[in-house]
């Protein structure tokens, strides 16, 4: 069930193509996921639907892009640069700082966020793809990578395991801290794109103008390329208490 090598190392364009398969149903469902949620409210209320219902919804969007944009700005931060870059698993350090000591692939769970809150801005069905979609390459993903760990760390590595949650963060820490500062700089370098969406979605909230959130939206995904690194990296190999 994991991913091949060839879908982690193109783990870019796997999630690109979700996106566009998501956003391409616009041509087989017009309803917009966001409208038809709020139209099913007020139908639900006996009430009509407003801008300003749509407007919560919207901004419910921003906030999932928010918390998305926070997760992978506090992983990242306590990762090497060229960690986050690389196209292979790193699996010669171990790390339990930050979010590690609370869920296991705090990068991947933002983008599972990510998903949903930019899925509001897609179909009906854009939503259903966009969701279920990057759920799959998110599990596919850190299967794999949770499979080169455990082969090349062992015991230590299937403790951490058992002790910290694979998506479903804890609300304390599982295993003490290993003492690694956070370089917040580079995590929020690394993850700018994401706070950009935040914001595009968080506009658009405020405005109803799609041009706005098309324009930042543009704004985001040059500075993911600019950066030059995958949307998707892999999480670190996390350490065993």
């Amino acid at each position: 069930m994991h991913a091949t090598e060839f879908e982690f190392r193109n783990r870019w364009w796997v999630i690109f193509g979700v996106f566009f398969a998501a956003f391409g149903a616009y041509n087989i469902d017009h309803v917009n996921s966001a409208q038809a949620i709020v139209e099913w409210l007020a139908r639900r209320a006996g009430t009509p639907a407003t801008d300003n219902q749509l407007r919560l919804i919207f901004a419910f969007g921003a906030l999932l892009l928010v918390l998305a944009a926070f997760l992978r700005t506090w992983g990242t931060s306590y990762l090497q640069a060229d960690v986050m870059r690389d196209r292979r698993v790193h699996t010669e350090r171990l790390l339990a700082d930050g979010p590690y000591r609370y869920v296991r692939n705090p990068l991947y769970l933002g983008n599972i966020f990510m998903a949903v809150g930019l899925g509001l801005m897609a179909s009906r069905t854009g939503l259903l793809i966009l969701s279920l979609g990057m759920n799959i390459v998110v599990v596919r993903l850190l299967l794999r990578e949770e499979f080169e760990l455990l082969r090349d760390q062992g015991e230590p590595y299937r403790r951490y395991c058992a002790a910290v949650p694979r998506l479903v963060p804890a609300l304390f820490p599982r295993v003490p801290s290993a003492g690694d500062a956070p370089r917040w700089g580079q995590g929020i370098r690394a993850e700018l794109m994401y706070w950009i969406m935040a914001l595009a979605m968080a506009v658009f909230a405020a405005t109803l103008k799609i041009a706005f959130f098309w324009g930042l939206f543009a704004v985001a995904l040059a500075m993911a390329f600019l950066y030059k690194r995958p949307v998707t990296k892999a999480d670190p190999p996390p350490a065993a208490s």
